[in-house]
This record gives structure tokens, sequence and C-alpha cells, in this order.
């Protein structure tokens, strides 16, 4: 298949640009795997389709607030991205400004902070912050939450918040895992309380989930790396699942990569690295029966993962209908539930 085969239009309009009031108050398409049958429900529905010998794997990572602004000793401005902590003072980071800085360049920060370029990683920046505090301390006092760049709007206070997953933990993301922002504590209570098991993998997404494919030849696609672990309980609880006959159900792409990206082998086992694992129609999935997402932007590696997942004709069929629908897109928008 080729790139344009997952391009459709959508109205800006349908671009959500704010989360709801309430994290459980989205819509829910739900969509028969095997059928590409649609029914039109709310999230709060999501008890109806889950059953007590399944289980939820939930992504734990955790959005850092990645977004630096600064200057230049030339007194030029510029925007730093965090993409990846490499350690307490270095960091892997994209750079917007009118000229690419220089190795030795040393950019001031709010707070009177600085970092400095050391070197170049193909298109990204490393980058020194110094100082006594930690990065992760610095960005906790000066850095802005990574809003994607389809939100046409500067972070606020809600955003440290809601863009993040009531059960993130594991600081290191740049993007939230979309699919999770759907769920508050009470609806995890009422889950545990129907006797749903729940795990947890970590895959830490970069910014990387939202540069286009460029190439029209998807066997030529690079993907983009992102860490990811999956814990020795995580993957005894999927073994119980299966055992008993109770479908895995992955709450969003990214537990999708990350769970298939630990059974390359044929069968899934605790580990932990990067991932560069590209899922596209023809995928033989190891692990995962069902999933929990949102929608995704068109001509993107998570929209072909999704086709890959059931049928690219029923997917792109559930997108149209969406659209006609008005559903709310991307990450602050409403989720699709695939599953047999």
């Amino acid at each position: 298949m080729k790139k344009s085969d997952f391009n459709y239009h959508l109205p800006e309009a349908l671009i959500a640009q704010q989360p709801l009031s309430e994290r459980t108050a989205s819509r829910l398409l739900a969509m028969n795997r095997d059928t590409g049958a649609l029914v039109d429900r709310q999230f709060s529905d999501f008890l109806d389709f889950i059953e007590p010998e399944d289980l939820l794997v939930f992504n734990d990572t955790r959005v850092i607030p990645a977004r630096l602004f600064g200057t230049k000793t030339t007194g030029g401005k510029i925007e730093i991205l965090i993409e990846r902590i490499l350690d307490e003072h270095h960091a892997l980071a994209h750079i917007r400004s009118s000229k690419s800085p220089k190795t030795e360049a040393r950019i001031e920060l709010d707070n009177d902070y600085f970092c400095e370029v050391e070197g170049r990683d193909n298109d990204l920046f490393q980058l020194r912050f110094h100082g006594e505090k930690t990065l992760l301390e610095i960005l906790a006092e000066i850095g802005h939450i990574p809003l994607p760049p389809y939100i046409e709007r500067a972070d606020d206070e809600n955003d440290f918040t809601r863009y993040q997953t009531v059960f993130g933990k594991n600081l290191g993301a740049v993007a939230a895992p979309t699919a999770g922002l759907h769920f508050d504590e009470a609806m995890l209570e009422k889950l545990s309380a129907k006797g749903v098991q729940m795990a947890f993998v970590t895959l830490h997404v970069g910014s990387g989930t939202f540069q286009p494919v460029r190439v029209e030849n998807l066997s030529d696609h690079i993907m983009h790396k992102e860490f990811f672990a999956v814990p020795q309980e995580t993957v005894d609880a999927v073994n119980e699942t299966k055992k008993r006959a109770g479908r895995v159900i992955a709450i969003g792409t990214t537990a999708v990569r990350a769970l298939e990206s630990a059974s390359r082998s044929g069968s899934l086992h605790a580990g932990f690295g990067d991932t560069d694992l590209f899922i596209t129609p023809g995928y033989e999935f190891k692990s995962v029966d069902a999933m929990l997402t949102n929608f995704h932007l068109p001509e993107s590696t998570l929209l072909m993962l999704v086709s890959a997942f059931s049928r690219y004709e029923f997917v792109m069929h559930a997108y149209q209908h969406a659209i006609e629908q008005e559903y709310r897109f991307f990450s602050y928008g409403d989720a699709m539930w695939v599953s047999r």
C-alpha cells in the first residue's frame, strides 16, 4: 500500500482544540474488527464492551513539560522541544529558530537557566543544561506542555493535568498516549468492580508520532524510535488472560506498539529498549486482541496501524462516518473501539 491510500479530508472544525469538561464525556465509535459494522456510543458506555475475563493494558508514561523558550546570545528567539532526556543534565532536542545554533552556542532560558549545544544527532541537537538543578527540575519550573502542532493555541494550566492520563507515572513522553485520556478514577474503579484486570507497559511517546510519512512507498519509511518497557507482571497477566480465553485489550496505539514490540519472537517476553516497529496492513498481531484508540492524522503511521488491526476498507469507512457524524478528532478528541 502507498501513503496516499491513507489520506482523507478532515474539516478543521473537527480538530479538538480543548479537552471536554469531563474525561469520560467523549463519544465512542465502536467498530467490529471482522465485519466493519459501526455503532455510535458514548465513552461512558465503554464498560458495556468489556468482560470480567478481559485484560486492559495501559501505557503509564507521563508527559514532561518539554517545550522551552529562550534566546541566543545575539538576541534571536529560539524554541526547544526536548525529544529524549539522556541523563540529569543532557537531552536530545528539536530546535526552532531563524538560524540553527552552532556547537558550543549558549541558549538563555527563563529564571536565569541556560543550556549549551554540544553537538548534533541527525536532526536533533544534543544539549547540556547547566546549574545545580536536574533537567527534570528545570522543566518542572519553566517548561511548557508540548501540545501537538494541530492544537493552535498556547498551553495553559489546564493542560498540565488534562494532557496527562490519571494513571501516568513514568516521566519521559513528549506527547500523551491519548486513548488513556478518556479514563478518570471513577471509570477505573467501575472496571475494577466489574472484575476486569489491568496491567501496564511504558512507551515514551516521541514527537515523531506527529511526523507525516514523507515517502509514497511505505517500505521506504524509516520509523522513529521510542523507548518501551514491558514488565514481567504484565507478561504474566497477558498469558493468564489468554489461558482463560479473555481478550488482551490495548488502550491506545502506544500500548499496542509496546506489546507487539515485545512479541517479535512470536510470543510476549518482558524487556525494554528502543522500538522502531512500523505496523502496516498485512502485519500479524501476536498479543493484542482489541484496542481503544483516538482518531489519527491522515497519512500517519498510527492510522496505518489501526488499518492493519482491522481491514483498511473498514477503517477508512469508519473515519468517513466519524467525519459525517462530526466526531472530534486527534489528541483531545473522541475515541474508537475496535474488537471482534
